[in-house]
């Protein structure tokens, strides 16, 4: 049984005829240039952006889902994330706790655990650095225990360790019976941790599957516009501009 099921999506000038189906336990990662549609697609699982077409979440039509039991049941991290105020930073991995009216110390805390910050409580978040602020944020998110988690470029701004810590916390996540789609941008991360991947090109699907089955030189080099090579038998792949 798919944990989430998409068909025929489609906003207007933005995304179109996109479909997939992501099983619990797996990791689905949303590629393609800047533009493609990626953030669209994630806003419109969450039920932020409207969509035409079928979004089926535990075999039921996503717009039949009570708004509080759909924040709890999908956790959205979005590219861009601040707060208006000082806020502690278990101030704002609690926020993740909204949808469920609880202060779950238990939840608060594993969630800062997975997301490597629990050495930054007591701090603001408006002094920390920016990798340090990706995480918080992480936190926030796993602190609601969603079933489909959402992130939009969650490693964009850390070093390469935080990077591999954060791709992993997000698959062992996967693994516990949850399911997780990202979009993300560095494609040998994506061969690396992605159970399926799906390309986007100018807001629709250009192909998706495996990663082998996907990032093929040709493909990607038509899509993104420059001579790119794979080499898919190196561990982990390597994907670069020619």
């Amino acid at each position: 049984m798919a944990l989430i099921e998409v068909r025929n999506l489609h906003v207007e000038n933005r995304i179109a005829d996109i479909s997939f189906a992501l099983e619990q336990g797996e990791i689905l990662g949303l590629i393609g240039p800047n533009g493609s549609g990626k953030s669209t697609l994630l806003n419109s699982l969450a039920g932020i952006t409207e969509a035409q077409g079928e979004i089926i979440l535990d075999e039921q039509l996503l717009k039949d889902i009570p708004p509080r039991i759909r924040a709890q049941r999908i956790g959205l991290l979005p590219q861009a994330t601040q707060s208006a105020w000082s806020l502690s930073v278990d101030d704002v991995v609690a926020l993740g706790r909204l949808p469920w009216n609880d202060n779950d110390m238990a939840a608060i805390r594993l969630a800062m655990e997975q997301a490597g910050v629990s050495d930054l409580s007591g701090r603001k978040i408006d002094q920390l650095s920016g990798g340090e602020r990706a995480r918080v944020w992480l936190a926030r998110v796993l602190a609601g225990q969603p079933r489909l988690l959402l992130v939009d470029e969650p490693i964009a701004s850390l070093d390469l360790h935080y990077q591999c810590t954060v791709m992993d916390v997000l698959r062992a996540y996967a693994h516990q019976g949850h399911g997780v789609i990202i979009a993300i941008h560095d494609l040998s991360l994506a061969a690396r941790y992605c159970d399926s991947l799906c390309l986007l090109h100018q807001g629709r699907i250009q192909s998706q599957g495996s990663a082998s089955a996907v990032l093929t030189e040709a493909t990607l080099s038509t899509v993104f516009d420059i001579a790119i090579h794979v080499d898919m038998q190196s561990d982990p792949p390597i994907i670069l501009p020619k």
